[in-house]
């Protein structure tokens, strides 16, 4: 199984087009990488390849990696679109996918399906250029993608506002896990969640099934192969100390890398074979590479992506 960083920031990128944030200012400076926003391309083979979430920068994501290249009677390799949410830096590269001329597949849960037919709209504009097939996906459920690779999404518990109205509570943001049947690795996407703990998040209602939604989660990260992971703030009040914003990062539905509660700390518990943070908001100066959170950081075994990283499970 191939993975592609295709963007690697969150909503905005790095640096953002407002932001004249520390961390900002030198990104534009020349001393930190800028960054895309959150997406990737998986595939088994090289050939047939899969985005997961299709974010605003997607046309320039595409011309930068050679693999999603057209050919010369404009086929593309790219097969589907899978998406984790509704959020418009994950859907809105969708509307420039509209001169597909086969139509464009996209898989995602019921609830995220409504919210970008009823709420955001997204969906039926799109469908005004081009044909969409929509395969539902439902958490907990396997489904092959192509070539021996399969996906299954996973709930992930949030209390974040639903900006498009209330609706379905399972499936509105999920993670994936990506397996490769030849070979057995395994891949979880995992670019927006909020607890790792039952206590760090309402489980209200219960999930089908039973049990909580913060555990089920944490068995599908639990021993995988690699890991990407919601890397957004490193203090759970980067915003609030920098005067950009009310609201804590764990309010906004991502938890924070720093502190006892936060990724750094619960993730060494879950066996995974290599963890990197991905979705980095342009305020998060693990975004510089000479950050002392950057190097606390990488001296925890664990990495920091940039658009265009390349994995191999």
């Amino acid at each position: 199984m191939l993975l592609r960083v295709l963007g690697s920031a969150a909503g905005g990128g790095s640096p953002q087009w407002n932001c004249g944030c520390p961390v900002c200012a030198a990104v534009r400076s020349g001393a930190g990488l800028p960054r895309t926003q959150s997406s990737v391309a998986v595939s088994a083979d090289g050939h047939r390849w899969f985005l997961i979430n299709a974010s605003p920068d997607v046309r320039t994501q595409i011309e930068a990696f050679r693999g999603l290249h057209p050919h010369d009677d404009r086929t593309t390799p790219l097969e589907a679109v899978l998406l984790t949410d509704a959020e418009l830096d994950h859907t809105l590269g969708l509307l420039l996918l509209r001169e597909a001329r086969a139509g464009l597949l996209l898989y995602a849960t019921p609830a995220v399906h409504k919210t970008l037919c009823d709420g955001s709209g997204i969906l039926r504009t799109l469908e005004r250029y081009c044909p969409v097939e929509w395969r539902a996906v439902m958490p907990g459920a396997d489904v092959a993608l192509a070539d021996g690779l399969s996906c299954r999404a996973f709930d992930v518990p949030t209390t974040k506002r639903a900006r498009f109205g209330a609706g379905m509570d399972h499936g509105r943001v999920v993670g994936y896990r990506l397996t490769d049947e030849r070979s057995g690795g395994t891949l979880v996407y995992l670019p927006g969640v909020q607890a790792l703990t039952p206590q760090g998040v309402s489980e209200k209602p219960t999930p089908p099934g039973g049990g909580s939604s913060v555990e089920k989660m944490r068995a599908e990260i639990e021993g995988c192969d690699c890991l990407l992971i919601d890397g957004t703030c490193w203090r759970d009040d980067e915003l609030i100390r920098l005067g950009l914003a009310g609201k804590t990062s764990r309010e906004m539905g991502h938890l924070p890398i720093d502190g006892p509660e936060g990724s750094l700390a619960q993730l060494r518990s879950l066996g995974v074979g290599r963890t990197i943070f991905v979705h980095m908001n342009n305020t998060n100066p693990i975004l510089l590479e000479d950050a002392p959170e950057r190097r606390i950081v990488e001296d925890s075994g664990m990495e920091v992506a940039m658009d265009g990283l390349e994995v191999q499970v």
